[in-house]
Parts: structure tokens; sequence; C-alpha cells
């Protein structure tokens, strides 16, 4: 099940005349609620990656990939092994750490990054600071930007009507 600020921007984004594709990750199929399983992390990327390669059948525009917390990471760490996967992220929530647990960053593979990147991140979320999002996000080769939510946790919930600055720094980060 999608949160409301998935479908409230993917709405948002089709409206403005982008072919949008909400999925279900493998492990949230095989498992309604709780937490992913990070022994089939992997499983998870080849999802995203049968979605994006089914857009692509039926697109011939640039594809972005993205996701909120897991599955935003899973989409970056997607498309840090396979070039050319999409044309840029679009990554909500980013979960930089565990909570309280800044010594374990999951940003190991951020260096390998070669397309364009959005990250929306509430100034409140406890996987990671505005302040770490930044300095991780230096990793990054190729552009990056982000859209901080004033007040926000994890789950965004304030970022209601955020859809026309994610388009306006989306369509200023790709050109």
């Amino acid at each position: 099940m999608q949160a409301p600020l998935l479908v409230h921007m993917a709405e948002a984004l089709e409206s403005a005349g982008y072919l949008v594709l909400r999925y279900d990750l493998p492990f949230r199929r095989q498992r309604p609620k709780g937490p992913p399983f990070p022994a089939q992390a992997a499983r998870d990327r080849e999802g995203i990656v049968h979605a994006v390669e089914a857009l692509r059948k039926v697109t011939r525009g640039r594809v972005f990939a993205g996701g909120h917390s897991y599955g935003g990471r899973q989409s970056a760490m997607a498309a840090a092994e396979r070039a050319g996967m999409a044309g840029a992220l679009l990554l909500l929530s980013y979960p930089l750490h565990p909570p309280g647990k800044p010594e374990q960053m999951r940003t190991s593979f951020f260096g390998d990054l070669r397309i364009p990147a959005l990250f929306v991140h509430g100034t409140a979320d406890p996987f990671g600071s505005i302040e770490e999002l930044r300095d991780a996000m230096a990793l990054i080769s190729a552009p990056t930007d982000l859209l901080p939510v004033e007040g926000a946790g994890h789950d965004l919930k304030r970022a209601a009507g955020l859809s026309a600055d994610v388009l306006a720094r989306l369509h200023a980060l790709v050109g």
C-alpha cells in the first residue's frame, strides 16, 4: 500500500504530462506490512529494474526512478549498479542511517551514482538530518538538489503542496 504522499506526487506528475508507474517492491507484495527483508534487497532492486524496463516499453521519454525511504534507497542502489537505468532519481526521505545511529551511513554506493538526483527530506527526519544529507550528496558526482520540508518527519506528512516545487526542481536538475 502506497503512502498518500506518493499517490499525490504521482497524480501531480501525471497532470504535468508524465507517464507514472506506481508499483510495490517484491518484499511488499510478499508481505503487506512490516519492514523489508535485508537479505532480499537484491531481489527488490531487480523488481525496480523490471519496472523501469516495463515503463521503457511504453514510452520514448526519459525515465526517472525513485521512491520513499527504502524504495528510494533501493532505486538509487539499482541506478548505481546499472548505468543508464534511469535518467534521474527522485528520492523522498532517503534513509541515510538508522535513527540514532549516524555511524551506520547507507551511502557507500553514492560515489557510483552518475545520474541527477533530487532529494526531498524533512527537517525532523530521524533517518538523517539536512546537514548529514548535504554532506552525503557531495559524494555524488552527478548534479543533485535538496528540497527540505520544514518540520516534516520521515513520513513527509507536511509535504502537501510540494508537487510544483518538486517538478520545477526536477526540470532544473535534468534540463
